[in-house]
């Protein structure tokens, strides 16, 4: 909502709404270079990387937005038009996090002056690629959180009475996503400007710190990554919707019933898509069909997105009788009276998790008993 007002702020509203409604429209663009460049999207894009709590984080040539915050405003835009003339990405910085399963993700820390040039993309580009994204994507984008995907996997279980759970779990997506077939991707969306898609490449192409040029892969923790990864996987989303939710009929039905029966009197294979990030679900009625999503999926993955899938994760569940992973949660679904409902529980590694950082904190309190720990806990 703050990016909303921002962009009131700085007069791109309307620039924003147009691109959007021309995206709609199946309209391409040539001369986006000139918006990304100009004077208030530069400015919209340095407020919003300031107003984020990352900014103060160093990337490999240790500057961070206080170092920027010393210029001018006009010294600022020069600086950022004159680099995107012939544009060279600094070193990325590679930091590494722990994540639920105690691996290691490996995060990529762009300079500060390569976030807010790539903030500066991701404003223009992002009107134009929500266009054309499905509406049950719900990861990066926004108004949108982890929420309202649960809250669809819950509908599809309670209403349509969807049991079955194609699970497919992407090995390394983020490290492999296939850069040539990206730039395709852009390319189909509308984004048909060639100093564009060169800048785009070369952010892609950035030397990480001590590991070297990258062949594959979208870092994350660039601020442009979440974007790219939607645009990629936005490929598979439409292709799951065209087999059954979007498919068009030769006549139209006054309700949706109406319809579900004309398509199952079909070969179609029913299934509805959720997808958070790289993190999705197809759910089905029954085994059988979701036996054929599972293996249509797979070949689509490693065939269209040049991507591999890891079999030890990836696996068909029925929700009647085994509980199903997603976003943090477990879903299944459970007896009541006549009929099954979804019942969704913490994951107990989670739980773990917050009872070990509740410990932490009750424990800094004891220590410290200051106003400042007492809010932070009660914050927690």
């Amino acid at each position: 909502m703050q990016a909303l007002r921002y962009w009131d702020y700085y007069g791109m509203t309307d620039t924003f709404t147009d691109l959007h409604q021309r995206a709609k429209n199946k309209e391409t663009f040539q001369y986006l270079y000139d918006i990304i460049t100009s004077r208030n999207n530069i400015l919209l894009a340095y407020r919003i990387i300031k107003s984020n709590k990352g900014s103060k984080t160093p990337g490999t040539d240790g500057k961070t937005i206080l170092d920027i915050e010393k210029r001018s405003e006009n010294e600022l835009i020069e600086e950022i038009q004159r680099q995107l003339k012939n544009y060279r990405p600094k070193k990325v910085r590679r930091k590494l996090i722990e994540k639920d399963n105690g691996k290691m993700r490996p995060l990529g820390i762009p300079c500060i002056l390569d976030r807010i040039i790539q903030q500066c993309f991701k404003q223009v580009l992002e009107p134009i690629a929500e266009a054309h994204f499905y509406n049950h994507s719900y990861g990066f984008r926004p108004l949108r959180s982890t929420h309202h995907a649960m809250a669809r996997v819950q509908f599809l279980v309670n209403h349509s009475k969807l049991h079955y759970v194609v699970d497919i779990d992407i090995k390394g997506f983020f490290d492999n996503i296939n850069h040539t077939l990206l730039v395709k991707q852009l390319w189909n969306l509308g984004v048909q400007d060639r100093q564009v898609i060169a800048c785009i490449s070369k952010m892609l192409k950035a030397e990480i710190d001590r590991e070297g040029i990258p062949t594959k892969g979208s870092p994350q923790g660039g601020l442009l990554s979440p974007l790219l990864s939607n645009i990629v996987l936005n490929e598979l989303d439409q292709w799951v919707a065209n087999q059954w939710e979007l498919f068009p009929l030769h006549k139209s039905f006054k309700t949706k019933e109406g319809e579900l029966l004309a398509k199952k009197r079909t070969h179609l294979k029913e299934g509805y898509l959720v997808r958070y990030a790289d993190d999705f679900k197809i759910l089905c009625r029954d085994w059988k069909t979701a036996e054929k999503w599972f293996h249509a999926v797979k070949l689509f993955i490693k065939e269209r997105l040049k991507l591999d899938i890891s079999p030890e994760k990836s696996k068909i569940i029925n929700l009647r009788k085994h509980e199903s992973a997603f976003l943090g949660f477990t879903i299944r679904a459970n007896r009541k009276g006549k009929k099954r409902v979804a019942h969704t529980f913490v994951r107990a590694e989670k739980i773990q998790k917050i009872k070990a950082e509740a410990k932490k904190r009750v424990e800094i309190l004891r220590s410290s008993p200051t106003a400042q720990n007492a809010l932070r806990f009660n914050s927690f």
